[in-house]
């Protein structure tokens, strides 16, 4: 038998897929971990692979670099083969792009970055029960795709969770941020607090303690959804 595999994207040498990529080894997949920034390139198909992660970074769905433009474009291949695909923050913008929406900071320039409030939407109730706090870290946001269904919103930046199709979802927060992946972007982005917005670095780390134990809950479920909902796609085309 073929072993699990996941295919993981990442944007940046130092990054990790954090508490995702640990929950995914725990339900016994192997993480195939790929930087197309740093020159690794994309399989042309999913057959080796049950799913696809692409998360998040400090650049921009917007960018003219070649490796973008081609992950971008890479994201039709997991939508194609009806295998699970999660984008996270900036992989959520990158999916929204790849399905013809715009990607744009917010209308006043304010920046979510520290914990702030999210709530389900009806459709997004059945995926709960949701953390009321998330941690965030961005400065865009992104339209919702036609089609798609949005599963969680909040005040400034309305698209915080959606699903597109049976096996396709993006969330805009960061659940997979471990506290040591909190010390470091709080020391190595510190130069956004001074963002429109954006929380002092002594909040994120309190804000961790009052309000992580709901977020992993909820990310232990969602991914038993998530890769549920490839399951069920092959079970339909058997």
């Amino acid at each position: 038998m073929q072993p699990k595999k996941i295919l993981i994207v990442l944007h940046q040498e130092a990054s990790t897929p954090g508490r995702i990529g640990m929950m995914l080894q725990e339900r016994g997949f192997a993480l195939d971990i790929r930087r197309p920034c740093m020159g690794c390139e994309l399989p042309g198909t999913m057959d080796d692979h049950d799913a696809a992660v692409i998360f998040g970074g400090p650049m921009s769905a917007n960018d003219p670099d070649d490796y973008m433009k081609r992950e971008i474009g890479w994201i039709g291949v997991p939508l194609k083969a009806g295998k699970p695909f999660l984008g996270v923050c900036l992989g959520a913008q990158m999916l929204a792009k790849h399905l013809g929406e715009t990607v744009a900071p917010h209308t006043e320039e304010i920046a979510e970055i520290g914990y702030c409030r999210i709530r389900p939407t009806p459709e997004g109730e059945p995926f709960g029960p949701w953390p009321e706090h998330v941690y965030q870290w961005h400065r865009e946001g992104h339209t919702l795709p036609r089609d798609a269904v949005r599963l969680a919103t909040g005040d400034l930046y309305e698209n915080q969770a959606y699903r597109y199709g049976p096996s396709a979802w993006g969330i805009q927060f960061h659940p997979e941020v471990t506290r040591q992946t909190m010390h470091r972007w709080v020391i190595k982005g510190r130069h956004r607090f001074d963002l429109k917005g954006a929380q002092p670095g002594a909040d994120h780390l309190s804000g961790q303690i009052m309000h992580d134990a709901p977020v992993k809950a909820w990310l232990s479920r969602f991914i038993d959804t998530w890769i549920e909902s490839g399951a069920e796609i092959a079970r339909k085309a058997a």
